[in-house]
């Protein structure tokens, strides 16, 4: 029993000492936790220093198309032409280099009726595949004529759309593809605008993207074959263009369409391949025309003629014959 309550006793003593070690101990664990780490070397001085910038590399913008980058230079075949043609504003380029070959007024600006079109087609079809529905809007069917009777809340494939907005020359078709492709019918006429500015179409003008309204709309034959140059390069658009005939299927009631080329010289001219026929009364009768024979390829516009075949005619033999 003595020697326990020496124990007991010894440990009453030690028990403070041991409570010390212990506080010391926690004491030294949070001042060295809170201690600052040795400083690093001497940075360098801000001279000396390299600069890191986080950068989002660009591709570089490319400068606007000229009007010499897509047709170019002086008439090649100017007094060739034995009888004045009865259009007011003509033009002849090679459809590869865009070389001019012969043009009467090539930069007056003119109404220039559904040749509008072209444009129409050229930034839509960048935006609409083929099989993308196309709801029809509710203001498309109270378009002007000539319309081929789109009925407001429709779905239509583009493809459809765009067959009868070319060959059948459809202003609801227009209509229709333009706000689909611009969200609104303005905001598409825009980006119209902005396309003619990109490529330098100094002569352009539009205000509908069909050309049924001849206010504010215009180009000149110039501009219309450079941008007829561009539209072609589009596999999508030659093909539709050089269509002679389209018959589609329709939902009831319709069942089905048939779509004829208003271009009569994909008949009636060997090798024509395009493009696009516009008329109103103020434009007068239009026609933007490409035709390859070999390897020569030609467009032909011509605004505002008695008789845009036989005009067109006699400029594509002049500029195939110049070249044989």
């Amino acid at each position: 029993m003595a020697r326990r309550r020496r124990y007991r006793y010894r440990y009453r003593r030690l028990a403070p000492v041991g409570a010390l070690v212990l506080l010391a101990l926690a004491a030294g664990a949070w001042i060295g936790a809170r201690r600052q780490p040795p400083p690093a070397a001497a940075a360098p001085p801000p001279a000396a220093r390299a600069t890191v910038r986080q950068v989002t590399v660009q591709p570089p913008a490319l400068p606007p198309l000229a009007p010499e980058h897509l047709v170019t230079g002086t008439p090649l075949l100017q007094g060739r032409l034995r009888q004045p043609l009865q259009a007011q504003a003509a033009i002849l380029v090679d459809a590869k280099t865009g070389r001019v070959l012969w043009a009467l007024r090539p930069h007056e600006r003119r109404p220039v009726a559904s040749t509008t079109k072209i444009m129409t087609a050229l930034l839509a079809l960048r935006k609409l595949a083929p099989n993308d529905i196309v709801t029809v809007a509710p203001s498309v069917p109270r378009v002007p004529l000539v319309r081929e009777g789109l009925r407001a809340g429709e779905r239509v494939p583009a493809w459809k759309l765009f067959y009868s907005m070319l060959l059948y020359s459809g202003n609801d078709d227009a209509l229709a593809l333009a706000i689909a492709a611009g969200g609104d019918k303005w905001t598409f006429v825009r980006e119209m605008n902005a396309e003619a500015r990109r490529l330098g179409l100094h002569d352009t003008h539009y205000s509908t993207p069909s050309g049924v309204v001849d206010a504010d709309n215009y180009s000149s034959a110039w501009d219309l074959a450079g941008l007829t140059r561009v539209a072609m390069l589009n596999p999508r658009f030659r093909q539709i263009v050089r269509t002679k005939i389209e018959r589609v299927s329709w939902a009831a009631p319709t069942y089905s369409k048939i779509y004829v080329n208003n271009n009569l010289m994909l008949t009636r001219y060997r090798g024509a391949t395009g493009v696009k026929t516009g008329y109103t009364h103020k434009a007068g009768w239009c026609l933007v025309v490409s035709a390859t024979r070999g390897n020569v390829s030609l467009i032909a516009v011509v605004l505002d003629s008695g008789n845009i075949y036989a005009d067109a005619t006699r400029l594509l033999n002049l500029g195939f014959a110049a070249e044989s």
